[in-house]
């Protein structure tokens, strides 16, 4: 899952202040150019990455980014689709550094808006775009759609469609890991719009009590499910939080791949050195609405969209980056986004040509025991559908 690179000294406690975030929401264009953004290619967690490394890092954007524009018109248009559909399109660098530092036993757990997340550990676009319409060769067999995408074998856990439901479950993973002694962490990502739930602040509470090697990482794209960070939370940082709970915070521009990389290494390095956790926000943004059913127009302004997608999107600013430092060509920038292009477009294919899973599987994967039970079975629950078979 991660390609090679090492990562950085941490330090105990980061205290940032609100000024400092706010220059991190809104980057001064001068700081966003390919020599400033290259020079963060020197830093302990990106130094080792070779050419191939970085290029496949890019390509895993450009496919997260071809993958999700392919959706789009099989949800609005073609309506194959049912449910919420939330496209990553503008985020994709958070989640492509985050899993590209993952070892042998780190784990990721991720909200709804899953589908960069999953591309991203190494899942096919057949089985993503499989279940998107509902389809039996889908990754959970079509009965979990868009916010439910797992990937046990690549230790990707969902997927979650409940509000900060996912937080005290990614919360248990580290705890598991520390209980059997193993060197790992679990990425435990959120977004802004979950972090006033309960349950998050008891996460938050457990793993500070306990020092479990969790990683819980806010991908902040400013306006939740349509309402300003600013109208529903306070205070700023979201990060600084973790104060009340003597817990390590950063935060960093979710725009920028190697800052992205070079903050989730320190925290990763944290956990794996020290079991400890901590709560980094990554600030992004999401040139879609919240779904695709969000009609997006009450909440933000179109030039602020515009903005960002001329000015700080971060597959663009990533190429540029690599161009600079004679990585990437118009050769392989033109081969890569055919090939993603036409592997989107050959996964809608694969999905058509699939079977809707059949009548008589209703009743699995519901309870594991239930589908896997033996004669050592002690359970004595029972299924709550055993009236209907």
């Amino acid at each position: 899952m991660g390609v090679d690179g090492g990562v950085s000294n941490f330090h105990p406690l980061t205290f940032v202040s609100t000024k400092t975030a706010n220059k991190a929401l809104g980057q001064h264009p001068a700081e966003l150019e390919p020599r400033a953004m290259a020079a963060l290619a020197k830093s302990p967690a990106n130094a080792g990455l070779t050419a191939e490394a970085k290029l496949k890092i890019y390509r895993d954007m450009v496919r997260i980014r071809r993958f999700e524009e392919q959706c789009l018109p099989v949800y609005s248009q073609q309506r194959k689709i049912g449910g919420f559909l939330h496209l990553y399109i503008g985020q994709e660098a958070v989640a492509v550094g985050a899993v590209s530092l993952l070892g042998e036993h780190d784990h990721i757990i991720t909200a709804y808006r899953d589908h960069g997340h999953a591309l991203a550990v190494g899942m096919g676009m057949n089985e993503c775009m499989a279940e998107l319409c509902g389809k039996y060769t889908g990754c959970s067999k079509g009965k979990g759609g868009s916010m439910h995408y797992f990937a046990p074998d690549k230790k990707y856990w969902g997927g979650h469609g409940i509000v900060g439901g996912q937080v005290p479950l990614g919360t248990g993973l580290a705890y598991a890991l520390k209980y059997q002694g193993l060197k790992g962490c679990c990425l435990t990502f959120m977004g802004d719009g979950a972090v006033n739930q309960g349950a998050v602040h008891e996460a938050y509470n457990l793993a500070a009590l306990w020092d479990l090697p969790v990683v819980f990482i806010i991908e902040n794209n400013k306006y939740s499910m349509g309402t300003s960070q600013a109208r529903s939370s306070a205070g700023e940082p979201l990060a600084k939080r973790a104060e009340g709970y003597d817990m390590a915070w950063d935060m960093c521009n979710g725009n920028i791949l190697y800052e992205v990389r070079q903050k989730v290494a320190e925290a990763i390095k944290r956990a794996h050195e020290e079991s400890k956790p901590t709560l980094l926000e990554i600030f992004t943004y999401r040139y879609r609405g919240h779904s695709v059913a969000d009609p997006d127009v009450t909440y933000r302004d179109k030039q602020e969209i515009k903005d960002y997608r001329e000015n700080k999107d971060p597959i663009s600013l990533l190429e540029k980056t690599l161009r600079f430092e004679n990585v990437l060509t118009d050769g392989a920038v033109e081969k890569i986004d055919e090939e993603a292009r036409a592997e989107a477009a050959a996964s809608l294919k694969f999905s058509d040509a699939s079977p809707f899973p059949p009548p008589e599987s209703i009743l699995q994967d519901v309870y594991w025991e239930e589908d896997n039970r033996t004669a050592k079975t002690n359970s004595q629950g029972r299924i709550v559908f055993q009236g209907l078979e």
